[in-house]
């Protein structure tokens, strides 16, 4: 009986403080980061499987515990190349136990052109896991590329950038910084 009375006590707990996180998520947007979407509550992520580079199959979930920024994109897009070395930096700045960038080539996505991509822009540390029919992109609503996702460490959408962006700018680095902290 007294866990039930606690029950709208802790959901209202809970609501404040996701409307917190997502006004001091927006408060630190400038610049690209202006394009970062917010949203008020956490979104659930979705549970449909992906390829590691290793050929393994996995799912946003298998990264619970730590942030995880996750980015579609594909060989083909001329925004992608530009964007990628950014979460390159980004990841060496910050990758570690509480936090990952995962790069997620959606579509028709070889091996070997994905590999050129990453050596002709310099990018070494990042992961070249695929989504080559683009199941894991449609359940997540992903309609153009890149798109990236901020996503907390319970597994939830927390943010959505669509387009391009300077991931290793002062202001990405603060926002990441506040969902780390969380």
């Amino acid at each position: 009986m007294r866990k039930l009375l606690w029950a709208p006590v802790y959901t209202a707990l809970t609501l404040m403080a996701n409307a917190a996180m997502a006004d001091n998520l927006a408060d630190l947007r400038e610049g690209d980061m202006r394009k970062l979407a917010v949203h008020e509550r956490p979104e659930a992520a979705s549970d449909v499987a992906f390829t590691t580079e290793d050929g393994a199959s996995i799912t946003l979930q298998d990264f619970q515990g730590k942030v995880t920024l996750v980015n579609f994109w594909a060989t083909w897009c001329a925004p992608c190349r530009v964007e990628m070395p950014t979460l390159a930096h980004l990841q060496t700045e910050l990758g570690g136990d509480d936090f990952q960038v995962v790069t997620i080539a959606t579509g028709r996505n070889e091996r070997d052109g994905m590999e050129r991509f990453f050596d002709e822009i310099g990018v070494d540390n990042l992961p070249l896991h695929t989504d080559p029919r683009q199941a894991l992109a449609r359940s997540m609503g992903v309609m153009g590329l890149p798109v990236t996702l901020i996503i907390d460490r319970e597994g939830r959408e927390v943010a959505r950038l669509m387009g391009d962006a300077d991931w290793d700018s002062d202001s990405a680095m603060a926002i990441i910084r506040a969902v780390i902290s969380q």
